[in-house]
């Protein structure tokens, strides 16, 4: 087979039948707007595999031997925007509202653990910046409201009683390995402030190692949020800038699993251009100082 030089010609059943394989798969919707950047993606990947039609594509992607082909063509058609302690105003709220009413109210009930789950975590930086304002948000609680737990020594990030678990999912394979291994270069850095960085991570050479008693608090693992076996029990659920890739019955059907993966009165963080509101009645949204967070209502019999 030759080298390919130019673009190989796509028609637009040919396009519809790609977007319909990838809504099938994960869910993205591929709308008008949206075909340039499919078209671009689908070019790339037909020069990668040294093919000259679509169709010997095709029967690639849906035969058993192309699962990782698949796997390679949907990690192009994410964009893994992220970075540390992105949308300020919502982490704050998170932090001193969220946290400190899921806290207290855990406190209560005598139920230490704290689950949250960074739907979409991209390379990382979100799920770890949750851990941050974690383990700076309990040191500060357990401040105001000692136990009665003799305090190990060294002194831990999550004090006890208290355990922590942040769930940290993604469909692009090379962005969770990325995220595992926590290393990031000076200019991703540049959001985190020097205290945060002497406290939570470790210099070396030109890269930042997150600690690994950070580290240990975030779980990696590949999930399809087109998939019906999702994360329960969470107290929090960040899944930001993710649904504007679904169309509408695709984002219904999301809003409603995160609903049965939240504990009752958990929290769905969602992007500035998304809202579950026109899509479901069952979440409360609170607002305060430009950062917006849904509260799981109970289902309205």
């Amino acid at each position: 087979m030759s080298t390919l030089t130019a673009q190989v010609p796509l028609t637009d059943p040919e396009l519809k039948l790609l977007q319909t394989l990838v809504y099938q798969e994960c869910g993205m919707f591929f709308d008008e707007r949206r075909t340039h950047f499919l078209r671009d993606r689908l070019q790339r990947r037909l020069k990668a595999c040294n093919m000259e039609s679509f169709y010997s594509y095709y029967r690639l992607l849906t035969s058993r031997e192309g699962k990782q082909e698949l796997v390679a063509l949907l990690e192009n058609l994410t964009v893994n925007e992220t970075s540390f302690f992105r949308i300020r105003p919502q982490l704050e709220l998170f932090q001193k509202v969220v946290l400190e009413e899921l806290l207290k109210r855990k406190q209560e009930r005598r139920d230490w653990s704290l689950r949250i789950w960074s739907a979409g975590c991209s390379t990382g930086q979100e799920p770890y910046t949750l851990a941050i304002l974690v383990c700076d948000a309990l040191a500060y609680y357990y401040l105001r409201n000692p136990l009665p737990f003799e305090m190990p020594t060294p002194k831990p990030l999550i004090p006890p009683p208290w355990k922590v678990e942040i769930l940290a999912s993604d469909i692009n394979y090379s962005a969770l390995l990325t995220a595992q291994q926590g290393v990031f270069s000076d200019a991703q850095m540049e959001t985190v402030d020097y205290t945060c960085r002497l406290r939570y991570f470790d210099k070396i050479g030109d890269k930042y190692s997150v600690k690994p008693a950070l580290k240990n608090l975030v779980q990696f693992d590949f999930h399809n949020l087109k998939t019906e076996f999702l994360p329960q029990r969470n107290d929090a659920i960040f899944c930001r800038n993710v649904m504007i890739y679904f169309d509408e019955p695709e984002q219904k059907r999301l809003v409603e699993k995160f609903h049965h993966c939240l504990n009752p009165d958990g929290y769905l963080f969602v992007g500035h251009a998304e809202s579950p509101f026109g899509l479901t009645t069952k979440y409360h949204m609170i607002h305060q100082n430009n950062g917006t967070v849904y509260q799981k209502l109970e289902a309205v019999k």
